[in-house]
């Protein structure tokens, strides 16, 4: 496996595209925080960088990755090697690398103008973003053969998380205004990773106070240590659950 992980992360970082998306997270991140007297607004330029193009490079690049790779996932399935262990390094491989190309177009910046703890919070949100939609292309790429229905469909499912999901919530809620369900909502939310991210980070900068009484409910449930720990719990079932779905169809697959 670890022969077949160094394989990926060297031809994933020959190739240009990983450079130029490590470049223009780093111009964009540090442009917000230049342009801007308030580091306040800068995150929250940021913020939207980790929300929208972090987790649309992510799963594009890997749902297009694993299909060009098809050729040599074939040539490792005539060795004596576990269908498993090829997944697993094509997986860890892509997912480290992208991981590394955040961090330093993004991480960099926020480490030197935002407070330690904001920008920690920041890069992890950002990190398990990145694994969760790559972990969601190969579930694609395992769903159907064809390389553009694949592609497809995970621009549906990353315009349903990040743009259609919340409108879909906010019909809801508005719908119901008159109920308590606050709550629901806030459980609603653990259905998508890019909501769930937007809310730990908006409550660490002390935002709440923009969603209303909703964002009470957030504060009161995501605001706590235990709150933390079961949102990040959360995060990381949604990048291991699409990862186990598309390695059991792999396993099964008839190449």
């Amino acid at each position: 496996m670890m022969r077949i992980l160094k394989y990926v992360i060297i031809d994933i970082l020959k190739n240009r595209i990983v450079l130029v998306y490590t470049i223009m997270l780093a111009l964009f991140s540090w442009s917000a925080f230049s342009l801007e007297d308030n580091a306040a607004k800068g995150l929250l330029t940021v913020l939207n960088i980790i929300l929208l193009t972090v987790p649309l490079v992510s799963v594009l690049f890997s749902t297009i990755y694993v299909y060009n790779s098809n050729e040599f996932i074939e040539l490792l399935l005539s060795h004596p090697v576990k269908r498993s262990m090829i997944w697993k390094a094509l997986f860890s491989g892509l997912s480290l690398s992208m991981v590394i190309a955040f961090l330093i177009g993004t991480g960099i910046p926020l480490l030197l103008f935002a407070d330690t703890s904001t920008a920690l919070l920041m890069m992890a949100g950002g990190s398990l973003l990145t694994v969760i939609f790559i972990a969601i292309a190969f579930l694609c790429s395992m769903i159907t053969r064809d390389k553009a229905k694949g592609i497809g469909l995970s621009i549906m499912l990353w315009i349903y998380f990040a743009l259609l999901f919340d409108g879909l919530v906010l019909f809801l809620f508005f719908q119901f205004a008159e109920y308590p369900i606050e709550s629901v909502v806030v459980g609603l939310s653990a259905l998508s990773p890019i909501d769930l991210c937007r809310i730990l980070i908006l409550m660490k900068l002390d935002v709440s106070a923009m969603m209303g009484f909703t964002g009470a409910v957030f504060q009161k449930l995501f605001g706590t240590n235990w709150g933390l720990m079961a949102s990040f719990s959360l995060l990381a079932m949604w990048s291991v659950a699409p990862f186990y779905l598309s390695l059991r169809k792999f396993k099964k697959k008839d190449l």
